[in-house]
């Protein structure tokens, strides 16, 4: 694993290793917050942690450099713990296992968590420097953005103040991003009463595994199937035609990725058994054919297994996967004046059903509110009807997009000095906590922007390692050329 440290910049790749080697999975980060204060206090650097759980780092000026803006460099401490079916990993507990693939770097089964330890790590190595030349600097390293911005959203007024922010939470290098679509996530849920399966049925565990998934902001509109809706296609026929019972699903775990994989156990009369696991043969080559060059891992599977005690009963299970295949989910349409960027979309990610419970999660993205708020009354009508609760919550707007943003031009200017060709300047459809630091502290000129990644939430994330070396420079040379107040 430790291969990595030889990469350059090898300060940059020494501290991302050092984040690899610290358990930082959404909604645990007892480890990774103690180990960030740590790092502040050896570094000499004033180092504290909010209400919110966000770690926050204080760098004076180089002298003679006093008078320039301040700039915040903000990224998120927390990622996304997703797992191959195969891989033991506890990522409460286990490092992660790195490795070099050509000019990539992935991980063993995992997520790599780049995302976005690659800003943190950029960071840590900016702020420990005491060669470079700075005007004043803040580092805000944000708590649980994967799971719902939490700490960005918990940032009080008054806790750091700065001219500028540099979010580091971009994955392609290149490119300087000037706003995000904002979100809202929608929660389903049922309590039902179990009955007792028939003692002369079949069990059946069926297993959808394999697929491609991923960060459901970015790879939403490159047709990644989702889980959750080819069982429901599934189910949908099973329960139609061959007597099926449910008797539990469990598909996603992340609201923001794209889920890989769903199993649902079912029952069946054993005069149906043959047709059902023929049935399922036939879903696995039609919905290959169906991705074809996109879902080349796609495995769909039946075993039968013991009968349970207890199933979802029939009009309950009914409602949920009629409210489940009925769901929108991915692109609901592009921006119209940017026809090559997804304006608004949803991603059907976690379904959970069994011991008497049912919940759905969704999440929802658009650039334009009054369509985030439409996308989310058709989800929210389709769960109601099944005699759901629904919820909202984790509202954000998007971040506005400012094309005369002094330190865009700025930034423009120097890249090119740097590398030789314009950066491209565009809007991301995932949300990024701009907007809402950028309402905590009014004022701030903010631009977003890293190194490149690909598939970022799924096993398959990777880093580009020349575009980390460039990355780094370029934010070098912009603070270096940070405009005077």
């Amino acid at each position: 694993m430790s291969e990595i440290l030889s990469l350059a910049p090898q300060n940059v790749w020494k501290n991302f290793y050092a984040l690899t080697q610290v358990p930082r999975p959404s909604g645990h980060l007892e480890k990774i917050q103690a180990f960030l204060l740590d790092f502040g206090k050896n570094a000499g650097l004033e180092t504290f942690k909010d209400e919110a759980g966000n770690i926050i780092y204080l760098k004076p000026a180089t002298p003679g450099m006093e008078n320039r803006k301040t700039v915040i460099l903000q990224a998120h401490m927390d990622m996304v713990p997703q797992k191959t079916k195969e891989t033991v990993h506890d990522f409460e507990k286990d490092p992660i296992q790195t490795y070099i693939d050509g000019e990539w770097v992935k991980a063993k089964g995992t997520t790599l968590g780049s995302d976005d330890g690659m800003g943190v790590a950029a960071i840590m190595s900016v702020m420990e420097d005491k060669t470079l030349q700075h005007g004043p600097l803040v580092a805000l390293i944000t708590a649980d953005e994967e799971t719902g911005m939490y700490g960005a959203f918990g940032l009080k007024p008054g806790t750091i103040d700065g001219d500028i922010l540099l979010n580091l939470d971009s994955e392609d290098e290149g490119e300087l991003y000037i706003g995000c679509a904002g979100g809202e996530d929608l929660t389903a849920t049922l309590e039902y009463k179990e009955e007792e399966t028939d003692p002369e049925d079949v069990a059946l565990k069926i297993d959808l595994k394999g697929l491609r998934g991923g960060h459901s902001g970015i790879q939403i509109g490159w047709g990644h199937a989702n889980a959750n809706k080819l069982m429901a296609r599934f189910l949908n026929q099973v329960i139609t035609y061959d007597e099926a019972c449910l008797v539990s699903w469990e598909g996603g775990n992340m609201r923001n990725a794209i889920p890989r994989e769903c199993e649902v156990v079912i029952t069946v009369p054993a005069s149906e058994v043959e047709d059902v696991l023929a049935f399922v043969g036939e879903c696995e080559q039609v919905w290959r054919d169906e991705y074809a060059t996109i879902e080349d891992g796609l495995s769909f599977t039946a075993e039968k297994i013991d009968l349970p005690k207890y199933m979802v009963p029939d009009e309950i299970r009914d409602n949920l996967v009629d409210a489940v295949f009925a769901c929108p989910n991915g692109v609901e349409r592009f921006i119209p004046t940017i026809p090559d960027t997804v304006e608004t979309s949803s991603n059907l990610a976690i379904v959970s059903i069994g011991g008497g419970k049912a919940a759905v999660k969704v999440l929802t993205r658009s650039s334009r509110d009054s369509m985030k708020d439409y996308r989310n009354t058709a989800i929210e009508s389709c769960f109601s009807m099944a005699g759901m609760q629904v919820e909202r919550s984790g509202s954000y707007s998007g971040w506005e997009p400012n094309v005369n943003s002094p330190i865009l031009h700025a930034m423009k200017q120097s890249y090119k000095e740097q590398f030789g060709e314009e950066p491209a300047v565009k809007v991301i459809h995932a949300g990024l906590e701009c907007g809402i630091i950028g309402a905590v502290i009014p004022g701030l000129d903010m631009i977003s922007f890293g190194p490149t990644l690909q598939c970022p939430h799924t096993p398959e994330e990777r880093c580009n390692i020349p575009t980390v070396k460039k990355f780094y420079e370029f934010l070098i040379a912009t603070l270096e050329n940070t405009p005077v107040k």
